[in-house]
């Protein structure tokens, strides 16, 4: 795929009318748009401007990335001192049991990623200053790996969240955000139950609509690119690239449609109703993902946990919570809401340490499904009470590596985490040597 060229430093001059994209959609009856491109600007104004997953015997590799976007109490999550003897911090010594089965990262964090809460957004694609009025965001690590492998399992990912249907983990090549599925049950439906033959046939009635404006639109697309400029052709040669790569993940959609769905023993889940039932949807949400990531029905799935929109949490024990999630994360200090913010935090661990053994139950031949499966625990912040997005608590599980580990960086001049993406993308047999602002591999980081 080529790559945009950098924008002409001095202005030229053009003699030719502009494109205009409603007269190249004119007709076609869709809703398909161009990329922007020189030529749809008036001329004056341009003058402004290692194991391969694709081997059909393959054992899958898969991702999971969640954010939790209050963050983790810092001094109750990073451990004291690194490498692989490190003390177990509070939150940590919670996961003891799996100690051999994941890293802890500190003084992490993306560059020039700020802004505070925004950021959350950001998690997965490292785009920077999302606080900016001028941000666009760009495409997320999940579907990174689903534009490229994604049409080797029934859906190429799937975009989660807890307490939010707008937050969310997973951006599209062109930065727009995939809205999210909050509702465990509707995609449990989605993931295992057999639609009737009429809806079967329904579905594959709207995949084949789908391929024939892509036909249409393709046929107009000759005339354009004959009387574009170099940069206009090499723009649409990129973005014709992305139509075809759409379409053959349509075609290999109509094959899904017509095999018979995964059989589980599992039965549906139960939504809890009310936000305050907020670790009880975190546990649903687990559940469900360990469920499609058994049975092969994705191999990249993000996560939101959205703190920022969860009002008083209920069913901590004994704990007593009193306030937002929200509101406890802006602390200053108060030794009451940290104690409650403690429980919370340490709700979290206690329940990724489950995920982590019931991913480690399920056997795939010689290995686990947590051995198969990366898990990126983490959050925007680094510290909620600051806004501060440095120093970000990290916890990467699975997928091979050789863990039981603190890799403690500089938390003054932090290490770029995009480099752990770029080993993600690595171990997923995905060939890439960058992502956004990465420097290389994630430094201290080995496969087994």
């Amino acid at each position: 795929m080529k790559k945009t060229p950098a924008a002409v430093s001095g202005p030229f001059i053009a003699a030719r009318r502009p494109i205009s994209r409603r007269h190249f959609l004119q007709g076609t009856g869709v809703a398909l748009g161009l990329p922007f491109l020189d030529a749809m600007l008036p001329p004056f104004a341009r003058a402004a401007q290692a194991e391969s997953p694709l081997a059909p015997d393959a054992r899958p590799r898969r991702m999971i990335g969640i954010c939790n976007n209050l963050g983790l109490l810092p001094d109750q999550f990073f451990p004291k001192t690194g490498g692989r003897e490190y003390a177990h911090s509070l939150y940590t010594q919670i996961l003891d049991e799996h100690r051999k089965d994941f890293t802890v990262f500190s003084g992490v964090s993306h560059p020039n990623v700020d802004g505070g809460h925004p950021a959350d957004v950001c998690f997965l694609t490292c785009a920077p200053h999302p606080g900016s009025s001028s941000f666009r965001n760009t495409i997320s690590l999940d579907q990174f790996i689903a534009e490229r492998i994604g049409i080797m399992t029934r859906f190429p990912s799937l975009t989660l969240a807890v307490n939010t249907r707008s937050r969310s983990l997973s951006c599209t090549g062109t930065g727009v955000a995939i809205p999210p599925e909050d509702k465990a049950a509707e995609v449990f439906k989605q993931l295992f139950l057999q639609g009737t033959p009429e809806q079967v046939a329904a579905e594959i009635r709207k995949l084949d609509k789908g391929r024939s404006i892509l036909d249409t639109v393709a046929g107009q697309a000759k005339d354009l690119q004959r009387n574009a400029g170099q940069r206009d052709r090499d723009r649409l040669d990129q973005y014709f690239t992305s139509v075809r790569d759409l379409e053959s993940r349509l075609k290999a959609s109509r094959g899904w449609e017509q095999k018979p769905k995964p059989v589980v023993t599992a039965t549906p889940p139960v939504d809890p109703t009310s936000p305050a039932a907020y670790m009880e949807k975190v546990k649903v949400m687990y559940d469900l993902a360990r469920l499609a990531f058994e049975t092969d029905s994705t191999r990249s799935i993000t996560l939101m946990l959205d703190s920022v929109s969860t009002p008083v949490v209920e069913g901590i024990g004994g704990a007593g919570i009193t306030e937002s999630y929200h509101n406890l994360s802006h602390h200053g200090k108060a030794e009451d809401k940290r104690g409650q913010l403690t429980a919370l935090d340490s709700w979290h661990m206690k329940l990724l340490g489950n995920f982590y053994g019931e991913l480690k139950a399920v056997k795939e031949g010689e290995e686990t499904l947590l051995d198969r499966t990366m898990v990126l625990y983490g959050s925007n912040f680094g510290d909620a009470n600051k806004h501060v997005t440095t120093n970000m608590p990290v916890l990467f599980a699975g997928g091979g590596f050789k863990h039981g580990q603190h890799l403690a960086f500089d938390t003054e001049r932090n290490y770029p985490l995009p480099n752990l993406y770029v080993s993600i993308l690595q171990r997923m047999g995905i060939e890439a040597e960058k992502f956004v602002s990465s420097t290389g591999t994630m430094r201290g980081l080995e496969i087994t």
